[in-house]
């Protein structure tokens, strides 16, 4: 009579359900990561979305013929943003910043000229890193955009 142990009391059965028990739950929790943290940077109607950029198009043509540019410089979380080119504008500016990848960090201010026809504006702790900076007039008529990697005591030209 042979004494074999039973099945389970060996070690190569339980190490070889071991291997795919952890590839199932290693899967799982893929999935629930995934499920969570969603991607935002795919518009769900698309469409119309590239309309909208068609049309913003005309609004950044429009500010390179009448010549729009603007100095920002990035004081001690401060942005102070100043005209350098084009017909003198005064008129309240919407500025906004838009970051690469998460759609929470995005910011949008309405920003008002000092006496010295300066634009400051006071961020908290979110200038460093790469933005997509949107200058529109106030009656949307010109708009200037450009990708930077901000730092802080950086200046930039955005035309």
């Amino acid at each position: 009579m042979s004494t074999q142990l039973a099945w389970y009391k060996q070690f190569w059965p339980w190490f070889l359900i071991l291997l795919p028990a952890t590839v199932v739950v290693a899967s799982l929790i893929t999935m629930k990561i995934a499920i969570d943290n969603s991607d935002s940077l795919v518009a769900e109607d698309y469409y119309k979305a590239g309309k909208a950029i068609n049309m913003d198009l005309g609004k950044i043509q429009q500010a390179k013929q009448l010549g729009m540019q603007f100095n920002l410089k990035v004081v001690n979380e401060q942005l102070i943003i100043t005209q350098h080119g084009g017909p003198e504008y005064r008129a309240a500016l919407n500025v906004r910043f838009y970051h690469p990848t998460i759609a929470e960090r995005d910011l949008q201010l309405m920003a008002t000229s000092d006496a010295s026809g300066a634009y400051r504006v006071t961020m908290d702790d979110m200038v460093n890193g790469a933005w997509e900076v949107r200058l529109e007039s106030y009656d949307a008529k010109w708009r200037i955009q450009q990708r930077l990697q901000l730092a802080n005591n950086g200046e930039y030209w955005l035309n």
